[in-house]
């Protein structure tokens, strides 16, 4: 048995176009149908020195792009799911976490926090005492709803008790994050 559904144009539930056809086969997308948004990326600008051994909130301070103000790089330096726009969402980070002063990493983590809450984390531990940086990497796909809020903590270990996340030049550590699916 086979089904055949025919239309020329495609709307969502609010009746918002998504994508028309020409009756020829000839597909084209409407304006504003498929966005990732919204999307966000941040950076450090600088250096932030963090305590040994203590889980701490990065400061991504400086927006690079901010598609619905859902970024609050000024104060909590979090992203805050807007109204309307529940879904699931894709978020990237990277972070050169330091020794500081010396060839000194033990070990150190990245992790994503949902509302105050971990909810997945990336960790290196180290045998040796002669490396100076990491830089860490870690993504998820996250099912968020409206007011959810995402953040992003290190945690260093070293010896010499002076880590630092680099925020500067060329090692630059980011957040981002975009909506792949709406709710």
């Amino acid at each position: 048995m086979t089904s055949i559904i025919k239309c020329n144009t495609y709307k969502d539930t609010n009746g918002n176009d998504l994508f028309n056809s020409d009756g020829s086969g000839n597909v084209t997308l409407s304006a504003g149908a498929m966005k990732n948004t919204p999307a966000f990326s941040a950076r450090m600008s600088q250096a932030q020195t963090i305590s040994h051994e203590t889980n701490t909130k990065a400061d991504f301070d400086t927006e690079i792009f901010d598609t619905d103000s859902a970024y609050d790089h000024s104060t909590n330096q979090r992203f805050t799911v807007p109204t309307g726009k529940a879904g699931k969402y894709f978020f990237y980070s990277n972070l050169v976490l330091d020794a500081g002063s010396a060839a000194n990493l033990q070990n150190c983590q990245i992790t994503f926090y949902k509302n105050g809450s971990q909810v997945k984390k990336n960790a290196w531990n180290f045998n040796s005492n002669d490396i100076f940086f990491a830089g860490m990497q870690i993504s998820a796909v996250l099912d968020l709803s409206a007011s959810d809020y995402i953040e992003v903590y290190a945690k260093i270990s070293d010896s010499s008790g002076s880590p630092v996340i680099d925020g500067s030049g060329a090692t630059q550590s980011e957040f981002t994050g975009y909506r792949i699916i709406g709710a």
